[in-house]
């Protein structure tokens, strides 16, 4: 982890111009996009803890879906754009007998971007507000929901790395899971490092809950493309930390798991080689 981290804040530092696409470039670059498009990255991994012991109750397989779709084919005011997004997160015990789901996630909002350019025209950065619920669609004392606005923004610190930042305001959340703030905090920090266009790239994800003690998590993830494809790739993940899913939010996870992706080109036009 201190290895990851560390490489983070060199590539941080070896170069803070980013050179975007232009804002003329940009539009005629969403124009031809399909309306109905992947949100957030698609993936079927699988993997071991090492927390625990390893068994077939412990190994587990996770598994994401989420996509969006354009309320409006034009764009609305100040260079904006309005749709509905879902995702789907779930984790399978699939090597126990009969395979059963330990739990699905679910995420629906409606969300606001907006593209921010730099003094040149050159497009660097992506803000957008949603409105958004996660919940794990049981009930009883099983049931796990939340409510939350969003507000999240990246920027490009330069053509190889963004660095992005998501915080939201919950409510309507206390009856089920009062303390969720105390694992999951206000807030999460992103970072997403392209060594190899199309080929290589090192992902991170820090988020801190409220408790004084270190009740947060961190995901780091290596993706490599080895098809001809521009979003297909194989991925390595470690999870650790809190908050993975929302029916043990409150219990520690550490789990290394390798599988399938397919990227996102959501953030793709913050980078100029794009």
């Amino acid at each position: 982890m201190k290895i990851f981290f560390s490489l983070l804040f060199f590539c941080f530092l070896n170069t803070l111009n980013a050179q975007g696409l232009t804002k003329e470039t940009l539009k005629d670059s969403l124009a031809v996009l399909p309306s109905f498009t992947i949100h957030k990255d698609n993936y079927f991994i699988t993997g071991i803890p090492t927390h625990t012991s390893i068994n077939k109750q412990t190994a587990d397989a996770k598994y994401q879906i989420s996509f969006k779709q354009l309320i409006f084919r034009k764009k609305v005011p100040q260079d904006s754009y309005l749709y509905i997004k879902y995702t789907q997160k779930a984790f399978w015990n699939i090597y126990e007998f009969s395979s059963p789901f330990e739990e699905i996630n679910f995420n629906p909002g409606v969300a606001y971007s907006k593209y921010f350019y730099d003094k040149s025209g050159k497009v660097n950065s992506l803000g957008t507000l949603a409105l958004e619920h996660e919940s794990n669609g049981r009930d009883s004392i099983y049931s796990r929901s939340w409510n939350f606005v969003s507000l999240d923004f990246n920027l490009a610190i330069n053509d190889k790395l963004i660095a992005g930042v998501k915080g939201w305001i919950p409510f309507s959340y206390k009856e089920g899971n009062p303390d969720l703030m105390d694992y999951s905090g206000y807030g999460q920090l992103n970072f997403d490092y392209e060594f190899i266009p199309n080929k290589l790239y090192a992902q991170l994800m820090i988020q801190k809950g409220l408790s004084w003690d270190w009740k947060g998590a961190a995901r780091p993830r290596i993706l490599y493309n080895p098809f001809n494809s521009v979003n297909q790739f194989l991925v390595l993940e470690w999870f650790t930390g809190y908050d993975e899913n929302l029916i043990e939010y409150d219990q520690y996870r550490s789990v290394i798991r390798v599988g399938f992706l397919l990227k996102s080109n959501e953030l793709d036009f913050l980078r100029s080689n794009k």
